[in-house]
C-alpha cells in the first residue's frame, strides 16, 4: 500500500487553483466550452504565428532560443505534470500537460519535425 502523499505546498511555481471554474469570459474558456483545441489546431496556430514572426510572442521567442532552451523548458514542464498527477485534481494535471504538449510541439518546429513524422511511430 502507498504511503499517503501529503498536499503540495503553495509558492512552487504552481498556483493552487482550478482552470476549470475561473472566468467564463477568457478565450480559453470560451474555446473549452466550444469542444476545446486539438494537437492539430495547436499546430496550425503555432506554424502561423512563427510563419508571421509575431513579435511578443512566446513561441517565436522559444523557436528564435533553440532546442536546448525548449528542452529545458520540456524537462521542467514534464516535471510539473508528474506533480500534478501526484498531488494535484484531474483538471490541473490536464493544464500541466497541455503545457507540456505546448512546448513539444514548439520544439517540433525548432527541429523541423512534422506532425505526420511523429505519427508514424504512434
Amino acid at each position: 500500500m502507498r504511503d499517503a502523499v501529503p498536499p503540495r505546498p503553495e509558492g512552487r511555481g504552481i498556483p493552487a487553483r482550478n482552470p476549470v471554474t475561473g472566468p467564463a469570459n477568457t478565450p480559453a474558456a470560451q474555446e473549452a466550452a466550444a469542444g476545446g483545441k486539438s494537437f492539430e489546431r495547436l499546430h496550425a496556430e503555432l506554424a502561423a504565428k512563427l510563419a508571421a514572426g509575431a513579435e511578443g510572442s512566446r513561441t517565436v521567442e522559444l523557436v528564435r532560443a533553440g532546442v536546448h532552451t525548449i528542452g529545458k523548458k520540456i524537462v521542467e514542464e514534464a516535471a510539473e505534470v508528474w506533480m500534478a498527477a501526484e498531488h494535484e485534481d484531474a483538471a490541473r494535471t490536464a493544464e500541466e500537460i497541455s503545457q507540456l504538449l505546448y512546448h513539444l510541439q514548439v520544439l517540433m518546429f525548432a527541429r523541423g519535425v512534422s506532425l505526420d513524422e511523429v505519427y508514424a511511430y504512434l
